[in-house]
């Protein structure tokens, strides 16, 4: 009986193994595709040759996108808007989360009430820009940070994971004088690094993605984030391609189709936030799990 269970039990770990890998993989190549593509010539791309490594390997699409100077000044742009973004919404959360956590809050129940209507009723496009408008925050980073400094569901996930904790820390605290607000930085904080990580990513990468309120609210080109600059620089080149048709020129220009840029263009804004999820990965796993359970 125990060599046929751990028989059945070895076949299972390596079904769930290659199920697993399959899914991996299938989950890997939309951007191992766009990659390849990025570094393959565009007769190759357009001929459907390319599938799993470049094909006439250059980098052109790479050149072009790198050759304007403002595409790293929109990087830098995003950088300052994600991290600063992401304190933000960090801090408020936390700040909002934690008494909310607290049952002897008063007023919590109509507070928990009132915020959980903000999930169901959004007041729609047109009044937020002109409140943006009236406030004067448009070309300013402002009109993104503050209409998104906490999102209702991160709220209640922190929250969640606030009521979770043993009650006996901050009682055995507060009788040794610690403060609410000392309580949660040298106590609550370093315990909650889990949520922290996987909240701050999610919080990130929002950020990072951001396009449609930039595109609103931010008209000043030297303050463009990445998402918009690159979404630009691929209608330059239709718009270079139609121009240029039949002539000497637009051979030149068949170097550099549409499809071409935008690989290399998801490859450069997807790059970065897969450098920092292997950080986080640990914290963040742990994260998602315990704030999914708890409450």
């Amino acid at each position: 009986m125990k060599s046929r269970s751990s028989f059945s039990a070895k076949t299972y770990a390596a079904a769930n193994y290659a199920a697993l890998g399959l899914l991996s993989l299938l989950t890997l190549y939309p951007f191992w595709y766009e990659a390849a593509s990025s570094f393959s010539s565009s007769r190759a791309i357009t001929s459907g040759e390319v599938f799993l490594w470049p094909v006439e390997f250059n980098t052109d699409a790479y050149k072009r996108l790198l050759d304007d100077g403002q595409l790293l000044v929109s990087a830098k742009n995003t950088v300052l808007v994600t991290v600063v973004g992401t304190l933000l919404n960090m801090a408020m959360t936390v700040l909002a989360a934690y008494p909310l956590s607290k049952k002897r809050l008063m007023g919590r129940g109509g507070l928990l009430l009132f915020i959980t209507f903000t999930m169901l009723f959004v007041s729609g496009m047109i009044p937020n820009f002109i409140l943006i408008k009236t406030l004067g925050l448009i070309n300013s980073y402002w009109s993104l940070w503050l209409p998104a400094l906490i999102s209702t569901y991160n709220l209640f996930v922190m929250k969640s994971f606030f009521e979770g904790l043993p009650e006996e820390i901050d009682e055995s605290a507060s009788i040794d004088g610690a403060n609410d607000l000392a309580i949660l930085a040298k106590i609550i904080l370093p315990l909650s690094k889990p949520i922290l990580a996987a909240l701050s990513l999610f919080y990130a990468v929002g950020w990072w993605n951001s396009y449609f309120q930039v595109l609103l609210y931010i008209t000043r080109s030297t303050k463009q984030t990445l998402m918009v600059k690159l979404y630009q620089m691929i209608n330059q080149v239709d718009a270079s391609l139609l121009n240029s048709a039949g002539g000497s020129e637009g051979a030149s220009q068949a170097l550099l189709t549409p499809e071409a840029i935008k690989a290399a263009a998801i490859v450069l804004s997807v790059t970065p936030i897969l450098c920092v999820y292997p950080f986080l990965q640990r914290h963040f796993v742990k994260g998602v799990l315990i704030g999914s359970v708890k409450g």
